[in-house]
C-alpha cells in the first residue's frame, strides 16, 4: 500500500479517537508512562527479493544476540484514566545464516527492521482497554548468497531491497494497575488485513513489581508476526517472518 494512503488511514484513526473522547469526557488529568526495554529475540521464517527462490531463515536467541548490531526500544503513553494513548518504537539490525538447500549452498540475510505503532485505547472494564493503532513497517533485506549452479560449482548473488507499508490493527489489552506492588498485563492485537500485510499479529504478556510510584520493572515475551508480500518477478517481495523472545522492561510513571 502506498504511504500517502497509509498517511491517510493514520489520521483518520487519530481523528475518530479524538470524537470518541469528546464524546466520553473525563474530569481525571492526565498522567505519563515511559518504558525503555530489551528484547532477546528469535526469529524464523522466510524471505525472497525479486526472482530468487524463498530463503529460510531460524536462529536462536544467543545467535540474534551475537549479530545485534543496533536495538532500540521505547513505549510511552498518556492516560486520563478512561482513555490511552500510546506509542511503540523498536528497531533491530540483525543478519544470519540462510539454511542450506537444493538451489542455495550458504549465504547471509541481513534485516533492518523497524516498527513504530500509534495507538488509541478505551477502558470498558477496570481491567481491560480495547481500541485501534497504526503499525508502521519499514523493513530493509540484504541477500549475499552462494547459488548452485545445475552444472557445478556456486555463484554469489548479493541483492537489497527495502520496503515500507502501514497495518491497521485491532488492539486488546488486560491489566491490573496498582500504585506499588505485583503488576501483570497481556495485550492482543490483529491486523493487516491485506491493506498492508496479509496478516499481522502481536501477543505480549508481562509480570512485575511496582516499586515506587515512579519505578516498576517487568518480564515476559513478545511475538510479532508479519506476513508481507508485494510485487512479481524481478519486483517480488516477501517477508513472512515471526520474531518472538523474552523482553525486560524499565518502567517510569511521570
Amino acid at each position: 500500500m502506498k504511504i500517502e494512503y497509509a498517511m491517510l488511514i493514520a489520521i483518520l484513526s487519530f481523528s475518530s479517537v479524538q470524537l470518541m473522547a469528546q464524546d466520553f469526557p473525563v474530569k481525571q488529568r492526565w498522567s505519563y508512562y515511559g518504558e525503555p526495554y530489551v528484547m532477546l529475540p528469535n526469529i524464523s521464517g522466510k524471505t525472497a527479493i525479486g526472482n530468487l527462490s524463498e530463503m529460510y531463515v531460524d536462529a536462536d536467541p544467543h545467535q540474534i544476540f551475537d549479530n545485534l548490531k543496533l536495538g532500540v526500544m521505547l513505549y510511552f503513553e498518556a492516560s486520563n484514566g478512561k482513555w490511552n494513548l500510546n506509542s511503540d518504537l523498536l528497531y533491530m539490525n540483525v543478519g544470519k545464516g540462510v539454511k542450506s538447500s537444493t538451489l542455495i549452498s550458504n549465504g547471509e540475510v541481513s534485516a533492518k527492521q523497524l516498527g513504530w505503532e500509534l495507538a488509541g485505547l478505551y477502558k470498558i472494564r477496570p481491567w481491560l482497554e480495547v481500541g485501534v493503532g497504526g503499525l508502521l513497517n519499514s523493513i530493509k533485506v540484504g541477500l549475499d548468497i552462494n547459488r548452485n549452479n545445475i552444472s557445478g560449482g556456486t555463484a554469489n548473488i548479493k541483492k537489497e531491497t527495502s520496503e515500507i507499508w502501514f497495518d491497521p490493527m485491532l488492539i486488546a489489552v488486560f491489566k491490573n494497575t496498582p500504585d506499588k506492588g505485583f503488576i501483570y498485563s497481556a495485550r492482543a492485537e490483529i491486523g493487516g488485513f491485506g491493506l498492508g500485510s496479509q496478516f499481522a499479529l502481536q501477543l505480549q504478556a508481562y509480570a512485575g513489581y511496582r516499586f515506587s510510584k515512579l519505578l516498576q520493572i517487568q518480564g515476559g515475551y513478545r511475538l510479532i508476526s508479519l506476513d508481507y508480500r508485494t510485487g512479481s518477478g524481478s519486483d517480488y517481495f516477501l517477508y513472512n517472518m515471526d520474531t518472538y523472545g523474552p523482553v525486560i522492561k524499565f518502567g517510569f510513571h511521570f
